[in-house]
């Protein structure tokens, strides 16, 4: 394989792993497909938290201690989303550049997962706090209803295909 070809597939590779990395974060950020994040946190961030406290009898105290939860949640995402645009801004102005920088396209990767890494963290404290705020016996129903959900999800989405072994 010539010099050539070798750079053309690195940079080719260095693209890809950009748009990869922009499509995970914006998937993190409540962009993505119902694949992205079934339940969970994201179910929570999505204004669903009401059906949640009704489905497993949270108190009043509950419900406002977990609503002022999420409201937080929700500020520190909305402030991880447009970082997010930003990211995936450069990203493609970077694919777009007459010149690839296959450097400049690995920096942005690492940013980019270091960005999608901070959204993760930060869903998975809300999730924490709210547990917290649950008794066990409400956090049992509701990873039972989140299974029956998943359930009826994957019942309803067309399979994926078969990756080929190339």
């Amino acid at each position: 394989m010539s010099k050539v070809n070798l750079i053309k597939i690195l940079k080719t590779g260095a693209v890809v792993s950009v748009l990869a990395f922009s499509g995970l974060t914006a998937m993190a950020q409540g962009h993505g497909g119902m694949r992205g994040g079934q339940g969970g946190p994201e179910m929570m961030m999505g204004g669903r938290i009401e059906h949640l406290l009704e489905a497993v009898d949270a108190t009043d105290a509950q419900r406002a201690q977990i609503k002022q939860i999420m409201q937080a949640a929700r500020a520190d995402m909305k402030a991880q989303h447009q970082a997010g645009n930003k990211l995936r801004q450069q990203g493609l102005a970077l694919f777009a550049a007459t010149n690839i920088d296959a450097a400049a396209i690995e920096a942005l990767r690492v940013q980019m997962q270091a960005q999608h890494e901070a959204v993760s963290k930060r869903m998975s404290l809300a999730m924490v706090e709210v547990a917290r705020v649950l008794t066990p016996e409400q956090r049992a129903k509701f990873a039972e209803r989140m299974k029956k959900r998943q359930a009826r999800m994957a019942e309803q989405m067309p399979p994926r295909p078969a990756k080929s072994a190339n």
